[in-house]
């Protein structure tokens, strides 16, 4: 199974460029059995240009997370804060096996009805 989820193109180039090896989300995949995460470059890409295997999944509290993850998060204290205000629970997916598409995909192209996911959406690509 895979999903496909939406990020902003600065935080794709510091994926792309190893800075950031986590990638935090407030609401996580159930499915325990995804093999594969396609990226999903927000406005003005709008392309999937990637993807990446999931490896470990961190479920903490957003104090617990950040203490786990900070220095390869590719963000900052306030940005994170800011994200997770509010929340009793985050979600940090560790990036194994990057791949760069040469060639970035149109979604609409591969995945009937196409609108962009606020978070994610399972995928059969």
């Amino acid at each position: 199974m895979n999903i496909l989820i939406s990020i902003r193109p600065n935080f794709c180039h510091l994926i792309y460029n190893g800075k950031k090896i986590y990638e935090y989300r407030k609401k996580i995949f159930t499915h325990s059995n995804v093999d594969k995460v396609y990226i999903y470059a927000t406005k003005p890409i709008c392309k999937i240009i990637g993807c990446f295997t999931p490896d470990t999944i961190i479920t903490d509290t957003p104090s617990k997370v950040w203490s786990m993850t900070h220095e390869h998060g590719g963000i900052t204290k306030k940005q994170f804060n800011d994200y997770f205000k509010g929340c009793n629970v985050a979600h940090a997916i560790k990036i194994k096996n990057l791949v760069k598409l040469d060639t970035p995909i149109n979604p609409k192209d591969v995945i009937k009805g196409f609108t962009a996911p606020q978070n994610f959406i399972y995928v059969e690509i």
